[in-house]
């Protein structure tokens, strides 16, 4: 016997839900790709994303996820032998790393943990250290997906800053952008990249990155740049150098339909619905916790991500279990433990195209598969969140 039908509803942190109005946006005839209308798409396009980004640097869109966002970057602005420093607080900046790596630098990791965020000040202590400028890059995630945890970007351009330090500083905002606030210019961010399968509520597929001057000057020296991914090709007079070749004109309908439902909301709200149903989704979590069970993989609740909650499971449970019921008995598909929590956690994503009923019916669930388990768990804890949201919801 199971109680799911229709629809089935993605609580994983990307590929997120697409609106109805996103999907709609790409049922159309191909647009002829040497047309103005092609022109005008793309410089919409280019504009707005340098706006979410918050920056007065040049966009750039590639047909790639984000895996393919990040070889853009590091190609752009690296040569062979040049060492990066990569700030650890889960599995993403270090797979940032690992391209790297295998595409000739030299990957120092400044260690950290899946339990915390990276600390501005431990950066600062190793960019004095480096007397003689030898790190050429510095790389991290606003989010790290897998761990939950949120970095605070903006003390660490700080930190950069006042070690008086030369490297580029360089940011994954792939599980953060279009659903927490990011200051490219603001924070001292040189390059920044996202994907559009999360935030931006739109088909896995399409990378971007926002450049800076210092690494544009960076990129005129750069070693490793390749036709498909370099920036200067992509500024050629040809319309279609924008794109290395045939445009990806149906995802592009379906970014222009996302980022137009964005700033019709207002960014500022858009965060706003971001921090409140994080915030639910933590209260839930808490109430669970009593059972001595679940706990939170971030420890410090300052630095929880608004986009994506990790759920560690100890005393032996399965968090597998858990995510097959709420899958297959409910059609809540749940994330699954990943990096160094596979098989030790699951995850509950808020981000992107989400409200209230799709959180707190994924809170349900997620306490009815705990019951159905025999999962000890606080009872509550779906209640804990409606309460949260009716406190801070005004009428």
């Amino acid at each position: 016997m199971v109680v799911r039908a229709g629809r089935e509803f993605l609580a994983i942190p990307g590929p997120t839900t697409m609106p109805d109005e996103v999907l709609q946006a790409m049922h159309r005839p191909a647009l002829d790709i040497y047309s103005d209308a092609m022109v005008e798409l793309s410089d919409s396009l280019h504009r707005d994303l340098s706006k979410l980004f918050a920056t007065k640097g040049r966009s750039y869109i590639y047909i790639a996820n984000g895996h393919g966002a990040w070889e853009a970057v590091l190609s752009n602005v690296l040569s062979r032998g040049d060492k990066v420093l990569v700030l650890e607080s889960g599995r993403f900046a270090m797979g940032w790393g690992s391209a790297a790596a295998a595409m000739g630098a030299e990957v120092e990791i400044l260690q950290g943990s899946y339990r915390r965020a990276v600390r501005p000040a431990e950066v600062e202590a190793r960019l004095r250290l480096d007397k003689d400028h030898s790190i050429k890059a510095i790389l991290v995630v606003q989010v790290d997906t897998a761990s939950g945890v949120l970095n605070d970007i903006a003390a660490i351009g700080r930190a950069i800053k006042a070690a008086g330090h030369p490297a580029l500083f360089m940011v994954d905002a792939v599980a953060s952008l279009g659903c927490m606030p990011f200051e490219m210019d603001a924070w001292g961010i040189d390059v920044a990249m996202s994907g559009s399968q999360k935030g931006l509520m739109s088909p896995p597929g399409l990378g971007f990155v926002a450049v800076g001057d210092r690494a544009r000057e960076v990129h005129r020296s750069a070693g490793l740049r390749t036709p498909y991914w370099d920036w200067t090709q992509r500024e050629g007079p040809e319309h279609y150098q924008k794109y290395a070749g045939t445009a990806p004109v149906h995802l592009l309908f379906a970014l222009r339909q996302a980022l137009n439902m964005l700033f019709a909301e207002g960014l500022d709200n858009v965060f706003l619905r971001h921090r409140l149903l994080a915030a639910a989704v933590r209260r839930a979590v808490a109430v669970w916790a009593e059972g001595q069970v679940l706990s939170f993989n971030i420890e410090d609740p300052a630095e929880r991500a608004d986009t994506v909650t990790t759920v560690l499971v100890a005393n032996g449970t399965d968090p597998v279990a858990l995510q097959r019921y709420c899958k297959e008995k409910c059609g809540v598909v749940l994330g699954v433990g990943i990096g160094d929590l596979s098989g030790q956690a699951f995850r509950i994503a808020h981000m992107g195209h989400v409200n209230a009923p799709m959180m707190l019916g994924t809170l349900g669930v997620i306490e009815m598969g705990l019951t159905a388990l025999r999962i000890p768990h606080g009872a509550g804890g779906t209640a804990a969140a409606i309460q949260y949201l009716g406190d801070n919801v005004p009428a």
